[in-house]
């Protein structure tokens, strides 16, 4: 039987009654009330259309902001007024686990994003090779948990935090809060160099790969209508800076893109003249995994015609020439295509919490947290996922940035807001390590699960079924499965666009922007 209108609003209605005083003691992060021997219930899962929003006036509660939840707008249900409010910033694999945990239960959610959607990071070397297109690793957050009557998403980029007050700056107001999540994840660093920037792209958002994919493309187009061989060998030729998985599995799928494209689909090019270097101050390629793996790697790589260029250190990037020194001397490698895979930095939210409350951050800029994820002396504030430095593992190794981690971080902490709501006490945070693992080319990749080495085919299945529990859409799933096996069975790729403009990745404008409105007849403008 379904939920009526009426019967629906006395559940929820019921659960606020059962614990007339709630908020959150400042010092333990956990939830005060009246009565905690009443377990906190779920919403009903089914909610009736008529209700979705109450049409009776409700008076705002003058000890809190009106922008606390929904905006200036009434909540979907009466009872949620004097619920929780937990704020979520970061919409990546532990921003959208809390959120999926937290969906229905009896706490207002806001999800605050730069970006309208999820991006599953993993792949976006895939979208540089033109192997699948941006909307195949990207789907849309109010699709993911805008169903849910407790969320609501607000597109826009948190600017400042202020802890004593519980208040974060978004688009230029101010929003209270109960409990903040930093899921904010991590960018691209050039070690201090960022005038290289320009010339060789990161692959951390959509927009990285969309320029590399048209640079290499450009270039390739160009060398088709270009005579002279010196030219032409040097449009084809790409340099990859970092030989840690993404750079991998970047160079694998490139030379592979280079060799098909040259072969089927070019006139006047000649296989034998595309090149691929991979270039490292590392000894092997995947230096965090195992050696065996990582010489099963090299040998892949090299196999299929990367050039391995390790032990190197990069002094400097110009436009179409990477200068590089090492035991050997120096040398110069000019490539029309450049990118980047070497430098990770953890957002620049943690920096600004840091010097708001004094919490330490680790080198890297990352958060250093409690064993519940929260920051020292707030425990209303955790940090999940890569802009968190958690150290409260086996070993006192920390957490790696990884879809795993951040997913099994987030789920724990949304669990535990929960059980601090109902007066309990969740079992401490203890992270399942599944393995690594980095694909290579088709139907090969090495994955080391915990201890269990795999090569080849069996890695590359492993790996195929891992990325694709991992991706939240079902509809990206089958997209993804699809191109797979039409790449292996075919060797055609189905993005190969063009697309964007020079240098797309400088700059990107990202979060909310506000539509012009014209003025009324006969208002002026400096009216």
């Amino acid at each position: 039987m379904g939920v009526t209108g009426r019967n629906y609003e006395e559940i929820i209605t019921h659960q606020l009654r059962a614990r007339p005083s709630l908020s959150w003691d400042t010092h333990t992060g956990s939830q005060t009330r009246a009565s905690r021997d009443q377990p906190l219930e779920p919403l009903p899962t089914e909610r009736p259309a008529a209700h979705r929003v109450i049409s009776a006036p409700s008076q705002p509660n003058p000890h809190r902001s009106v922008e606390r939840f929904f905006l200036e707008l009434d909540p979907p249900e009466e009872a949620m007024r004097s619920w929780p409010h937990v704020v979520v910033v970061g919409g990546g694999f532990a921003g959208l686990k809390i959120c999926h945990v937290l969906a229905r239960q009896p706490v207002r959610v806001t999800l605050i994003d730069k970006r309208n959607f999820n991006l599953f990071q993993p792949l976006l070397y895939q979208v540089a090779s033109g192997l699948v297109s941006e909307a195949d690793v990207a789907s849309p957050l109010r699709q993911m948990v805008g169903h849910a009557p407790n969320v609501q998403i607000l597109l826009g980029e948190v600017t400042d935090i202020l802890p004593d007050e519980r208040r974060l700056v978004l688009n230029g107001q101010h929003f209270s809060y109960d409990q903040l999540v930093l899921a904010t994840g991590s960018g691209s660093t050039y070690f201090g160099r960022e005038e290289w920037r320009p010339l060789a792209p990161p692959m951390k958002i959509l927009e990285h790969a969309d320029e590399i994919r048209r640079r290499l493309l450009m270039a390739l187009e160009e060398a088709e209508q270009t005579s002279d061989p010196n030219r032409r060998a040097f449009l084809q030729t790409v340099v990859v800076v970092g030989a840690g998985p993404a750079g991998c599995e970047l160079a694998g799928s490139l030379i592979e893109l280079m060799h098909r494209a040259v072969q089927r689909d070019f006139k006047q090019l000649r296989q034998q003249d595309c090149r691929v270097v991979l270039v490292d101050l590392v000894e092997r390629v995947l230096p965090t995994m195992a050696e065996p793996l990582s010489a099963a790697a090299a040998a892949h790589l090299e196999d299929a015609g990367v050039e391995l260029r390790l032990g190197l250190r990069v002094d400097g990037i110009a436009p179409g020439r990477v200068s590089l020194s090492g035991s050997t001397g120096e040398q110069d490698l000019d490539a029309a295509t450049i990118c980047w895979t070497a430098g990770v930095r953890a957002s620049r939210l943690g920096r600004l919490l840091s010097e708001r409350t004094g919490c330490s951050v680790d080198p890297g800029g990352r958060l250093v947290v409690e064993p519940d994820f929260s920051v020292s002396g707030h425990p209303e504030i955790r940090a999940v996922g890569d802009i968190c430095c958690y150290r409260h593992t086996d070993g006192g190794i920390p957490l790696p940035g990884m879809a795993g981690p951040a997913v099994q971080a987030g789920g724990w902490v949304a669990r535990d807001i929960l059980a601090r709501l109902r007066g309990d006490t969740l079992a401490p945070f203890r992270w399942l390590d599944l393995g690594s693992m980095a694909v290579i080319g088709p139907w090969y990749a090495v994955a080391d699960l915990r201890g269990v080495h795999l090569t080849g085919v069996a890695g590359w299945l492993v790996w195929a079924l891992a990325h694709l529990a991992f991706i939240p859409d079902t509809e990206n799933r089958i997209a993804l499965f699809s191109k797979w096996m039409w790449q292996i069975a075919t060797r055609q790729r189905t993005a190969l666009l063009i697309t964007g403009r020079p240098d797309q990745h400088l700059g990107v404008d990202v979060g909310l922007f506000r539509a012009e409105r014209p003025a009324a007849p006969g208002v002026s403008e400096a009216a």
